[in-house]
């Protein structure tokens, strides 16, 4: 059995399976003192102390009985995003004389839920894990997944757990001429830098839906200097901006007084590098408190192709959402369905 490896970068991935996606617990072997259903909970778990329920001590995450015959408890989990899965993360915080001593993860592909005649496929195999803390362990696998089944050896309780990884993307959904959410996580677009994420994360912007509180959005600390706050999405693929979307919901006496959009094109990933030139998308624009923002007659260069947009706060605070519609760059080809 391996130990627990060396942190993963957490912040460059999404989380495949976070209930805001669609992802769920299906079915477990046993959950008497937790439900299975808190492993997905987007909030870091918590202990109260006195509180109890009618089957023993209340729990934050899944927990289940003591096991007193031979075998192990499991649980069956849906995916929100189908994707490539890098590293998950079981997190055993404040499961302390009760946490599992091993794990192990299987995947399969399907358009259905699971059933007794689903063939699993490991991915993870026997691993030891730690109680009272987060426990990232790489995943090498490079196929696309739908489902998991995290065993648990022999019983006990998880708080929560995080799949990180890319998602895998149906393009010959996508119609030609279709205008989509180029930067929609659901298309492989994420948040992969920014200057402060202090009060609330990068990856928050992507979002689908509205912000249900101002944690729900991206927040940056009180800038007390020069400069202002910046944020580089890599979006799902190469593709042409028409609109822009940009939602300060819940923020009112901390959102930005303005902000800029930029895009370039780039074959790197990941970070482009400081000497690109960015192209101006949007100016300098006012904000307000608390609203959808839409802009398309003023988008600059939309004939041209982007692989990443940097929105710019100044001089710093919230946005909640933002969305970049656009036309993939493979929509003038309807006979190709696959990203430049």
């Amino acid at each position: 059995m391996n130990s627990p490896p060396n942190p993963f970068p957490t912040d460059q991935y999404i989380d495949l399976l976070a209930h805001k996606y669609g992802g769920q617990a299906l079915a477990c072997s046993n959950d008497f003192f937790a439900s299975k259903d808190n492993l997905l909970l987007p909030e870091a778990p918590v202990f109260i102390e006195d509180k109890y329920t009618v089957n023993g001590k209340w729990m934050d995450g899944w927990e289940s009985r003591r096991r007193r015959g031979p075998g192990h408890d499991w649980c069956v989990l849906r995916l929100g995003l189908a994707g490539v899965i890098h590293a998950v993360n079981v997190d055993t915080t404040h499961f302390r004389g009760n946490a599992p001593d091993t794990v192990s993860l299987q995947a399969c592909r399907s358009d259905n839920d699971p059933d007794e005649a689903t063939s699993w496929q490991e991915i993870l195999a026997q691993t030891n894990i730690e109680a009272n803390r987060e426990n990232i362990l790489p995943v090498n696998s490079d196929q696309s997944w739908t489902h998991l089944r995290l065993h648990i050896y022999p019983d006990g309780g998880v708080a929560r757990l995080r799949v990180y990884g890319d998602v895998s993307v149906d393009w010959a959904s996508v119609l030609p001429g279709e205008l989509i959410d180029l930067a929609s996580c659901r298309y492989g677009g994420r948040a992969i830098a920014c200057s402060d994420m202090f009060f609330g994360s990068m990856h928050n912007l992507l979002s689908p839906g509205r912000g249900t509180n101002m944690g729900d959005g991206w927040e940056t600390r009180r800038r007390r200097g020069p400069g202002h706050d910046w944020v580089v999405i890599k979006l799902g693929t190469l593709g042409k901006v028409q609109r822009v979307e940009i939602d300060t919901c819940h923020f009112k006496g901390n959102y930005p007084d303005r902000f800029s959009l930029e895009g370039v094109r780039t074959p790197s990933p990941n970070l482009p590098s400081t000497d690109l030139q960015w192209t101006p998308l949007l100016p300098a624009t006012k904000l307000s408190a608390d609203r959808i923002h839409r802009f398309q007659t003023q988008i600059l260069n939309t004939a041209r192709v982007f692989s990443h947009v940097r929105l710019n706060n100044f001089p710093d605070g919230g946005i909640s959402r933002l969305r970049i519609l656009g036309y993939p760059a493979f929509a003038e080809n309807p006979d190709s369905h696959k990203p430049l």
